[in-house]
C-alpha cells in the first residue's frame, strides 16, 4: 500500500488504538499506520536498558513506512527513554505524559494520583516528572501493571465482574482525599467505565487529547487509510487479539508482522 507519510502510533497492545483512532478523526485524510506490539507486552515490565532497546527496534521496523511522526502511544518510555530515542532519530516523536498540572488544576483536594505499570511509577524519572509538575500540590503514584493486564488480555470484555472487583480493590488502595487521577497508561483509559462505576465523584483523566493536537504540524494529507500491525507471542497470540477487538466492535484488517 501507498502512503503519503503516515503518522505511526504504537505501544505493546490494544491500548492505543483509540490515540489512533482519534488521530484519524481530527485529521480525516491523515495516513496511519497502528502498531500493537503484543510480542514485546508489557513495556512496564522491562528494565530502562530493555525499553530503550525494544522501542529503537520498534523505531527501525516503522521506518520502512517513512513516517511524518510516531507517536510513542505509552506513558512507561516517554518519561523514561524518550530523550534518548530523540537524540538518534530523523524523525520526530511524540510523547504521553501524565497530565499532573491538569490533575492538579482539577483537583478540590489538592491531592491527586498517577496511575501507571510498575516500572514507570518506581522510576527515579517520573519522580523527577512529578516534581517539576507538582507545584506544591500531592501526587501519589500507585502501580497498576495489574489494571494494564486485564486489557491487554481481553479479561476486562470477557470478565466485567472481576474486571469491576479489581478496579474497586485498586481505587481502595489510595487515600481517602483523592478526588483525581491520571489514567497513565493507554491501557488504562480503556476501563474507564469501570472507574466510573466504581467511583462516580471521582475524575479520571486522559493525556490522548493533548497528543493529537501536538501532531498538528506533522500532518501530511493522504488518504486516510489506516494499516494495523500485530506482533504476538504465546499468551499474546493474534487469535486472541481478533477476539477482543471484535468483542469491542473494532473491524481491523491486520498484517501480522
Amino acid at each position: 500500500m501507498n502512503f503519503t507519510h503516515p503518522i505511526a502510533v504504537f505501544d505493546a497492545g490494544i491500548g492505543s488504538y483509540q490515540i489512533a483512532r482519534k488521530i484519524a478523526k481530527r485529521y480525516p485524510t491523515q495516513d496511519i499506520v497502528y502498531f500493537a506490539d503484543r510480542a514485546s507486552f508489557p513495556y512496564g515490565g522491562k528494565g530502562r536498558a530493555e525499553l530503550l532497546a525494544t522501542l529503537q527496534g520498534t523505531l527501525a521496523r516503522l521506518a520502512d513506512y517513512r513516517p511524518a511522526a510516531v507517536v510513542v502511544a505509552s506513558n512507561a518510555p516517554s518519561v523514561m527513554v524518550l530523550d534518548d530515542l530523540r537524540a538518534t532519530s530523523a524523525v520526530p516523536l511524540i510523547g504521553v505524559f501524565p497530565p499532573v498540572r491538569q490533575a492538579l488544576a482539577a483537583s478540590r483536594t489538592g491531592h491527586v494520583a498517577v496511575l501507571g505499570v510498575d516500572s514507570l511509577v518506581e522510576s527515579a524519572e517520573i519522580r523527577a516528572y512529578v516534581a517539576g509538575e507538582a507545584s506544591g500540590g500531592r501526587v501519589e503514584l500507585v502501580a497498576a501493571s495489574d489494571l494494564v493486564a486485564l486489557v491487554e488480555s481481553g479479561a476486562f470484555v470477557s470478565d466485567p465482574d472481576g474486571t469491576l472487583a479489581a478496579v474497586r480493590a485498586k481505587l481502595a488502595e489510595l487515600p481517602a482525599d483523592i478526588d483525581v487521577i491520571t489514567l497513565s497508561s493507554t491501557h488504562l483509559p480503556w476501563l474507564a467505565n469501570y472507574f466510573a462505576a466504581a467511583a462516580p465523584a471521582l475524575t479520571c483523566l486522559d493525556p490522548a487529547d493533548t497528543v493529537v493536537e501536538a501532531l498538528a504540524p506533522h500532518v501530511r494529507p493522504g488518504s486516510g487509510a489506516f494499516v494495523t500491525l500485530v506482533s504476538s507471542r504465546p499468551g499474546y497470540d493474534l487469535a486472541g487479539f481478533r477476539e477482543m477487538t471484535a468483542r469491542l466492535g473494532i473491524e481491523l484488517a491486520i498484517t501480522p508482522v
